[in-house]
């Protein structure tokens, strides 16, 4: 249900065929209510004749459906303005947005009703009869849904001049990963590493390094297609592994590309196994996604700031905004418990064995890349010193070694990339934007003295 969710959040079309199909049904629906007031001799809503209200449905379903192009057109657009310009993979973001997806589909849906709704006029010569008939409650409705359509089309112009801001992009990727965080590695999570006591009685020492020791008690399960895996239902995994008396071994991590054909996971113990009870907890995508994927937030921001970093661009202030974001998130880190990616049963009994990211993998993701491309800019040696030293005081002795070889590295480089006198100019005071203050406090601005 989940995987279902996710797939229907990440696709542009879901909401805007919802709308589109409710907004049609509506406009039947009103229809057909138009025509019991009509026998029942009740006048109620629009007011003109048959010409008029055609007249007026015709030009409501003809402006909505140029709308309608237009918001599609913008938004081919701003993805390609910003796959070009930060990076590819933050198109995901672009195509889950909410406001969107609502303005194509509040213009299909009024164009869609005002169809229907034309169906439901006739004039006297076309009415066998019965006289003219004009639903008035419908041409009302269609005439809010067009005032509405207005009102959408204004939000979506101010939306879209939003979105494209480089801070609103930034601050997205960062507010996603966020939630991610706090779902992956809540802060009072139970280590369910910690209990493992046991391996199952049908899997040896042997078998836990060596998966495919157990020979025919190790059953590999092979990638049906070339996918990447973008979530783990490991209470699911643990629970079927339990009962089957096994021990699931995955071979590739969340966030990891597998081939098709290639072994994806391996179920140690048992005589037999049904394929796809232990295949069926792990999400396949064709791209990757941040459901369960903080690893990926990182590298979009990491993206973002190699391409600000890069000669053609050369905007180290837009890898400093994303160095911002990505001290955040490693701060929010820095004091969760990360799993080793064991996982037992309520007996302690081992049952899964997931590749997982350590807190140095996530040190290493997020600043090798931007140390290696911003050792020449002051402003970014700068954001990095300061990034790193706050985080030395945050972590724990344990967690402080791959911050400590990161400051080593950032001034071997600087060492490196930078004149004696500018290495000694990244020791004076920074004001958190990579600049120093220095020249602000000599010139007293910003202090008051006017």
């Amino acid at each position: 249900m989940g995987s279902l969710r996710d797939r229907a959040a990440g696709s542009f079309w879901v909401l805007p065929a919802g709308l589109t199909l409710a907004l049609g049904a509506l406009a039947g629906v009103l229809n057909w209510t138009d025509a019991a007031l009509r026998n029942a001799g009740i006048e109620f809503g629009f007011a003109g004749g048959p010409d008029a209200a055609r007249g007026l449905l015709s030009v409501i379903a003809s402006s909505t459906l140029t709308l309608a192009g237009l918001v599609f057109s913008v938004t081919l657009v701003v993805l390609t303005l910003a796959s070009s310009q930060y990076s590819p993979r933050i198109l995901r973001s672009f195509l889950t947005d909410q406001q969107t997806k609502l303005t194509l589909g509040v213009f299909l849906g009024t164009y869609t009703y005002a169809l229907v709704a034309l169906r439901a006029v006739r004039t006297a010569a076309e009415s066998d009869g019965r006289g003219a008939f004009v639903p008035g409650v419908t041409l009302t409705v269609a005439f809010v849904l067009a005032l509405l359509a207005i009102a959408v089309f204004a939000l979506f112009i101010d939306h879209v001049v939003q979105s494209i801001r480089i801070e609103r992009i930034i601050g997205g990727i960062a507010a996603d990963t966020r939630a991610v965080i706090d779902d992956v590695y809540p802060a009072d999570r139970d280590d369910r590493s910690a209990s493992v006591t046991a391996t199952p009685r049908t899997v040896t020492a042997a078998m836990v390094d060596d998966p495919l020791a157990g020979d025919d008690r190790s059953h590999q399960i092979f990638a049906p297609d070339p996918r990447v895996v973008s979530s783990i239902d490991a209470d699911t995994l643990v629970s079927r592994a339990h009962s089957a008396d096994a021990l699931v071994v995955l071979h590739h991590g969340v966030g990891r590309f597998v081939p098709g054909g290639a072994p994806l996971l391996t179920v140690v113990g048992p005589d037999e196994v049904d394929h796809r009870t232990f295949l069926a907890p792990v999400g396949l995508t064709v791209t990757r996604t941040l459901t369960q994927d903080v690893a990926f937030g990182l590298r979009q921001l990491v993206d973002i700031a190699e391409r600000a970093l890069s000669p053609g661009v050369n905007d180290p202030t837009t890898a400093v905004q994303a160095l911002d974001q990505i001290h955040d998130l490693l701060r929010r880190l820095a004091t969760r418990p990360i799993h080793d990616g064991r996982y037992a049963d309520d007996d302690g009994v081992l049952r899964a064995q997931i590749p997982v990211w350590s807190w140095d993998d996530y040190v290493s993701l997020a600043l090798d890349e931007v140390r290696h491309w911003g050792a020449g800019s002051l402003q970014i040696n700068r954001r990095l010193r300061l990034l790193i030293d706050d985080l030395l005081i945050v972590v724990d002795d344990g967690r402080a070694e791959p911050l400590r070889i990161q400051r080593r590295l950032l001034e071997s480089r600087a060492a490196d990339e930078l004149p004696a006198i500018e290495r000694d100019h990244l020791r004076m005071p920074d004001d958190g934007e990579g600049t120093t203050t220095d020249g602000v406090r000599a010139s007293g601005a910003g202090d008051g003295s006017g």
